[in-house]
């Protein structure tokens, strides 16, 4: 059981061999929140080998909380920050990335003291030249407005929620964990909005992004959600889909080992349906037509 505190928002990220982001993160988070109370850090190491661990041992701060972890368990390491998260709701970082300003914070908590069916809230990506950053997952506006899902670098949620949705999917080990977890959200009847002003930077370090991993996991993982949240016909006409997709991932990358292992496990690994709402499957549409080899084909994606 939690004890009581005075956090209202917990900042949690994750690293993985990459100590220059790290200390570029908790730089510019001290001079956002080192005088705010309310607010604290939570950075967690996945058995990393480059004197992180060592980096985040020496680090005495009233506002930072640090974990260091003896092996690599990918996303699941961020369980291991959120389950000591203090705060009422929770804002995710990668090493990488950062909330341009104090606003973003305060504006997180502002929408969820005062819209109780917010469960999510969904943050504008930018790179360091503050651009933004498009992705299918986010409205295409400047606006606020409903969102299927949220980028994992730059969100925040109820930590409430994220606790009774099961935190992230630990088998997901990389990618597609955010996905995952926007459909249990919606299935808690709760919303995902996008907030154009809450933004964040993503400096996206190119450091351990390995080309056999975006073969393998988005593979994987994919076809998991798949055949969880969606009936027949529609889920092998999916799946055919996304086997097509991977396959030309595979080809431009050379990584066929990671494509047959990745098709495999996605195939025979076993997987208990669930049957959504009618409400949750409208919500979805976009989801089904990323996975269309038809509207990716012509573009026909709105």
């Amino acid at each position: 059981m939690r004890q009581e505190s005075n956090v209202k928002l917990s900042i949690v990220f994750l690293n993985f061999n990459r100590l220059t982001e790290t200390r570029f993160t908790l730089e510019h988070l001290e001079g956002l929140i080192q005088h705010r109370p309310d607010i604290e850090v939570i950075a967690v190491d996945n058995g990393s080998k480059d004197g992180t661990p060592e980096f985040l041992q020496t680090q005495q701060q009233t506002w930072l909380k640090t974990i260091c972890l003896p092996t690599n368990t990918g996303i699941a390491g961020y369980n291991d920050g959120f389950q000591i998260a203090q705060g009422e709701y929770i804002f995710v970082l990668d090493d990488d990335s950062h909330p341009v300003d104090l606003q973003t914070l305060d504006r997180i908590i502002h929408r969820f003291e005062t819209q109780s069916k917010v469960g999510v809230i969904a943050c504008q990506i930018e790179n360091p030249q503050q651009e933004v950053v498009r992705s299918w997952h986010l409205p295409d506006t400047n606006q606020v407005s409903h969102s299927i899902a949220f980028v994992g670098c730059g969100f925040a949620i109820r930590r409430e929620l994220f606790e009774q949705v099961g935190w992230y999917p630990r088998e997901f080990f990389l990618y597609q964990n955010e996905i995952e977890v926007a459909i249990r959200v919606m299935q808690q009847q709760y919303e995902i909005y996008y907030d154009p002003e809450c933004r964040v930077i993503h400096r996206q370090s190119p450091v351990n992004r390995s080309n056999w991993r975006r073969v393998y996991y988005p593979t994987r993982n994919t076809i998991w959600i798949i055949r969880r949240y969606f009936p027949l016909p529609q889920a092998s006409y999916m799946i055919f889909s996304r086997l097509c997709f991977g396959f030309v991932r595979a080809v431009q990358a050379g990584e066929w080992k990671w494509y047959y292992r990745a098709v495999k496990e996605a195939l025979w690994t076993p997987i208990k349906p669930q049957t959504l709402s009618p409400s949750t499957r409208r919500q979805l549409s976009l989801f089904w037509k990323q996975n269309s080899l038809w509207h990716q084909l012509t573009r026909n994606l709105t």
